[in-house]
């Protein structure tokens, strides 16, 4: 959870590295939360025929920023540039592989930090 809250707390920040275990728990969070709203809003039946519903997207709204710059950030982790995210099955690729040891142009080793988000 605190990977999750990390990242929000950095909510427009596209500067810096991103680890891949911060960037896969934010997903995995991110993914249950959605679960869990999706089944208040069905329960409370603020669901549209269409399958949306407002909180939803309400919720999608919110995360937008904090996603993308995670995702930024995990690109640079890999030494690649941000924009690497316009481009399918590489950006997931990009995401899955370890990132660079050391430093790179884009800051230094999150690894290497061992940042504890509080």
């Amino acid at each position: 959870m605190n990977w999750y809250l990390g990242s929000l707390k950095k909510y427009a920040v596209f500067s810096g590295r991103a680890r891949r275990k911060e960037y896969w728990m934010f997903v995995l969070f991110n993914f249950i939360a959605a679960f869990i709203i999706g089944l208040i809003a069905g329960a409370l039946g603020l669901s549209n025929d269409s399958g949306g519903n407002i909180l939803s997207s309400l919720y999608s709204l919110a995360i937008l920023l904090p996603g993308l710059g995670l995702a930024i950030r995990r690109m640079h982790d890999t030494d690649h540039s941000g924009w690497w995210l316009l481009v399918p099955i590489v950006n997931v690729v990009f995401t899955l592989v370890e990132g660079t040891k050391g430093d790179n142009k884009f800051g230094p080793d999150p690894k290497a930090e061992e940042v504890v988000f509080a």
